[in-house]
């Protein structure tokens, strides 16, 4: 989907240009292709878990010696400082985690600029902490959403697009 801007305005050194008329219905991202991105974020986390349970396993541990070896400790260790980086680090300076960017997904403000950093930050804490206290069913509001927003993007005033944007200049 292509969003044209009527006008582009000079903004922020975050921001190269603003979109006049943003609509999000008309670029919001499908619900399986956020599914898609949350998936490549799991994969990327669970890979280094289980890499390093294979070469304990390789070194010759096994059975209750693998799970307490020093391999599987540092590769939880490597994946939750991963999960942090990419759950919130990452999309909190970017506005993408890795599987968003795989997937050309970006969370912005719901009037089309991007999002600041507090909103990003809001949506990937508390906003996310409020989803899965939910039991997941937060995630399930962009199903029925016509902007394809989830509960955290509602708390935090954002919306996640799938779109590639072409400026018009008058």
């Amino acid at each position: 989907m292509t969003v044209n801007a009527d006008r582009v305005f000079p903004a922020s050194p975050r921001n190269a240009e603003i979109v006049v008329g943003f609509s999000p219905e008309a670029v919001s991202a499908p619900f399986f292709l956020r599914c898609g991105a949350l998936l490549l974020d799991y994969l990327l986390f669970i890979a280094f878990p289980v890499i390093c349970l294979v070469l304990g396993r390789m070194s010759g541990d096994d059975g209750a010696k693998l799970l307490s070896s020093e391999w599987n400790t540092a590769g939880w260790l490597i994946a939750i400082l991963f999960g942090i980086v990419n759950s919130i680090v990452l999309p909190v300076f970017s506005g993408q985690s890795l599987g968003k960017i795989a997937t050309g997904l970006r969370i912005i403000g719901i009037n089309g600029r991007p999002a600041t950093h507090r909103m990003l930050a809001l949506r990937q804490t508390l906003g996310y902490l409020l989803t899965i206290l939910s039991l997941g069913l937060g995630f399930f509001l962009s199903v029925f959403s016509s902007k394809g927003r989830a509960l955290h993007d509602y708390i935090a005033g954002t919306v996640v697009i799938y779109a590639k944007r072409s400026v018009r200049s008058k």
